[in-house]
């Protein structure tokens, strides 16, 4: 489940930076992104403004594409799992609800940190195996 979630709270952490643990529910980007910040604030819990976020929130939103990071994200939510059975049934039914153009899990792909704008996407970081070629003629 951990492995599952980071993608999402790595999405979430790229679009609000810190303020992804911010007790108020702005408009999120699109699905990804909102079901990032539900499960960064259900793991992390909410902060108010002005509020220390947790080291790895910080790191995170420092270097987002850091897979050191993305390591110690994925560590600490798996832990947390492991420690609070409620917070893991919360997050299973919150994962089951995952958007389904999100490419999650064994061998899908995952992009985060991108910006689709007209003909063009901006890809942050793209995880998986991916190959990129036009849907006409392949």
């Amino acid at each position: 489940m951990a492995q599952e979630a980071v993608p999402f709270v790595t999405a979430a952490v790229g679009a609000y930076g810190l303020a992804v643990l911010a007790r108020t529910q702005e408009e999120a980007a699109n699905a990804t992104v909102d079901l990032g910040r539900r499960i960064a604030q259900r793991i992390f819990g909410t902060r108010a403004e002005g509020e220390e976020p947790p080291e790895v929130i910080e790191d995170m939103a420092a270097d987002a594409n850091d897979r050191d990071i993305e390591a110690v994200l994925r560590q600490t939510i798996r832990k947390a799992l492991l420690t609070d059975e409620a917070l893991a049934s919360d997050l299973r039914a919150l994962l089951s609800r995952a958007p389904a153009s999100a490419g999650i899990g064994g061998g899908s792909q995952a992009v985060v940190h991108s910006v689709i704008g007209g003909d063009s996407i901006q890809i942050g970081s793209v995880g998986g195996d991916v190959r990129f070629g036009s849907a006409v003629g392949d």
